[in-house]
């Protein structure tokens, strides 16, 4: 089984787990925003992830990767830390997103 598709299949476990089974009805204004952007280059690879909070403060990070990977595979690995991050926060609603 190639790479690509084990870690598609990580990645689509890891949503199943963390995600909640019921839906909650929540107005727009308490919405927490999460953008996440991988990024290879010859000298490494990393991602950005901006948190901004329902009142409209971004919290932003950024994170160098200890290995190569391409562009997709560090925004995959940035979406999974974003995830995590906002999974200590269940008690709100979030908007992912990717930039491309």
């Amino acid at each position: 089984m190639p790479r690509t598709t084990i870690k598609a299949q990580a990645l689509a476990d890891f949503i199943s787990e963390m995600t909640e089974m019921s839906v909650k009805d929540t107005s727009q204004d308490q919405v927490w925003l999460l953008h996440v952007d991988g990024s290879s280059t010859t000298q490494g690879s990393g991602a950005r992830i901006v948190i901004t909070t329902p009142q409209g403060e971004d919290l932003e990070f950024v994170i160098k990767f200890g290995f190569k990977a391409s562009n997709n595979e560090a925004e995959y690995e940035a979406l999974v830390i974003g995830m995590r991050m906002a999974h200590e926060r269940l008690d709100n609603s979030w908007h992912i997103q990717t930039l491309n």
